[in-house]
């Protein structure tokens, strides 16, 4: 008879990283994320990923490779097998002998894809185990390599193999768009599939591909920050921008007007999907490449930055029968992936959802999504209108724009629906006011509103390098309002840079977050049209905690910096007091 395997929480509890209460906080946890036991305990900060990785190795009787050991990995070996299986597999070949292939894996229970390997590298394999996280970071060391391999790309474009010479600045037609797909081979073909892969592996938000006089700026969007790649020479500008144009189903001769298209492209092992935006420009088209990886769409609330106390309120909010949960915030700041966090946990046979978008961004299971189209007339209020005749349980409305789509939310909440929708605001309260600038009557505010989310999103430490600041900035610390006393006991970080984080000291963002909980009392002040200085102060009187206190939490618990939250929350306040400095030095 077999013997049983012990569980991973067992296993972890043995070598005390964790105790019962943290392995029963991360089974509860796992309902919501549907991540495995390990995985969720990293999320939640109780273990790293190679204490998972070793107690992986433990349950499955396998050997540990800790990648961060002295020579623990030639990097000469990459050559033993081609880099797209390295790239999609998430795998590093050891060694090659007699036959037998050395790999290092991430996860002992995916056969499926031990055999596919198997097959394609006609050998038998042997298998030792790693952290996921350690052998992403190799391969991302790997392609961080590869940037002289795009330039020679680039020069073998110029010449074809006779030596005669290529125009690449001509861009297919129509009709050549078959030979150019089935031309899997062709330089530029490389060129922008390498583009895309350095992106999503690099972990990229956005490719940003802009034309200018002289050459064409790369640009990867990471952690909201836009990072400057080499530039792709000017004569190669028409043959990338037509081949993206072709990948993503635009028409490659129109250039006189913006269009959008889609891409699904497997990259690392995932079906990645790329909205794909186009504009004209001085110099050429403009395009960028929003990467939309599948598990943003399903990423948890618990990972999503809360802390305990607001993510018990939003659980109790967005279980409410009836009434309109608004998020705001600026573009990019998560609006979305919150959204789509709480529809997650609400998706259940027993309720109907139904979305109107623009655009759909993620497609999620269970979920009845409708696209906007204001071409052909399909605007949200009609989506809105005809989805309320289809008897659902809970609404999404992507955007509330103006006073029309306002309106039929609100009598939508009214007449019994959970409705979720976004605005931008600068914060919470600012929400009731701007409903009320739209058109829409205060007393319908005032009585349809449940709650408002308004967050940002601001970059975290890089675990591996942080270091402790023995002397914070003083100009931060008054501008953020913490003082010594809020210090005592706790340790203020700054960035360093490390191969992990891309040297820019930082990997990852989170949420800060204020949640306004309607009462009678801003009820009230909205109905009565109340300037937002006084809604503000109530919703604070009441227990609201703002966005910069919100920060200052994740400052002290050493998650991010007092540059990056100030950044975030109170630039004006710091250009005001920069240039208060300035005079009184003059």
């Amino acid at each position: 008879m077999a013997r049983k395997r012990r569980k991973i929480g067992e296993i972890l509890k043995d070598w005390r990283l964790v105790n019962d209460a943290q392995i029963e906080e991360g089974l509860k946890a796992q309902t919501t994320t549907g991540k495995r036991l390990g995985e969720t305990l990293v999320d939640l900060g109780y273990v790293s990923d190679n204490d998972v990785a070793k107690a992986l190795a433990t349950q499955f009787e396998m050997e540990f490779l800790d990648l961060d050991a002295p020579n623990a990995f030639q990097r000469e070996n990459i050559k033993l097998i081609p880099t797209d299986l390295i790239r999609k597999y998430l795998i590093l070949p050891l060694e090659k002998k007699d036959g037998r292939l050395k790999l290092v894996i991430h996860d002992p229970m995916d056969l499926d894809t031990l055999d596919t390997l198997r097959f394609r590298l006609n050998c038998e394999l042997d298998t030792v185990l790693a952290s996921k996280a350690k052998i992403k970071e190799y391969i991302d060391q790997i392609l961080s390599e590869t940037r002289a391999s795009i330039d020679a790309t680039v020069r073998e474009m110029s010449v074809d193999r006779s030596g005669a010479s290529i125009d690449v600045q001509a861009a297919p037609a129509e009709g050549q768009e078959e030979q150019v797909e089935d031309a899997q081979t062709a330089p530029i073909i490389r060129l922008v599939n390498q583009i895309i892969d350095d992106a999503v592996l690099g972990r990229a938000s956005d490719i940003h591909i802009e034309p200018f006089a002289e050459s064409v700026r790369l640009r990867f969007r990471i952690d909201g920050v836009c990072h400057e790649r080499d530039a792709l020479p000017k004569r190669v500008q028409s043959a990338v921008l037509a081949r993206i144009k072709i990948m993503s189903g635009m028409k490659v001769e129109e250039k006189r007007v913006p269009q959008d298209g889609r891409i699904k492209k497997k990259v690392g092992g995932e079906v990645i999907d790329f909205r794909v935006a186009c504009c004209p420009s001085y110099h050429g088209e403009s395009i960028v490449m929003r990467i939309l990886r599948p598990e943003s769409a399903q990423i948890g609330l618990v990972a999503l930055g809360m802390r305990e106390d607001t993510l018990e309120t939003f659980n109790r909010i967005i279980r409410r029968p009836n009434g309109i949960f608004l998020v705001t915030g600026p573009t990019g700041s998560g609006k979305t992936t919150t959204l789509y966090s709480a529809l997650d946990v609400l998706n259940r046979p027993d309720r109907k959802i139904i979305t109107a978008e623009d655009p759909v961004e993620y497609m999620i299971k269970g979920i009845n999504q409708c696209q906007v189209n204001e071409s052909v007339g399909l605007t949200f209020e009609k989506i809105l209108r005809a989805m309320l005749r289809q008897a659902p349980n809970i609404v999404l409305v992507g955007e509330i724009r103006d006073k029309a789509v306002g309106e039929v939310a609100i009598q939508a909440a009214l007449t019994g629906h959970l409705v979720f929708s976004t605005l931008h605001t600068n914060d919470a309260p600012s929400a009731i006011t701007r409903l009320i600038d739209m058109g829409i009557k205060p007393f319908l505010v005032a009585s349809s509103i449940q709650a408002i989310l308004a967050q940002r999103l601001v970059r975290m430490l890089c675990p591996k390098c942080k270091q402790p600041d023995p002397d914070p900035d003083p100009r931060l610390m008054k501008l953020l309002g913490l003082t010594a006393r809020d210090l005592e006991g706790k340790t203020v970080y700054k960035p360093v840079g490390c191969q992990n984080c891309g040297k820019t000291g930082y990997r990852g963002r989170q949420g800060i977050y204020e949640l306004m909980i309607m009462n009678n009392e801003l009820r009230e002040l909205a109905f009565r049209r109340s300037p937002l200085s006084q809604i503000r102060a109530a919703a604070q009187a009441s227990g609201m905690r703002n966005l910069l206190g919100d920060g200052r939490l994740k400052i002290l618990d050493g998650m991010t910096t007092l540059d990056e939250v100030s950044k975030i929350t109170q630039v004006s306040g710091l250009v005001d007091m920069e240039e208060e400095e300035s005079t009184a030095a003059a």
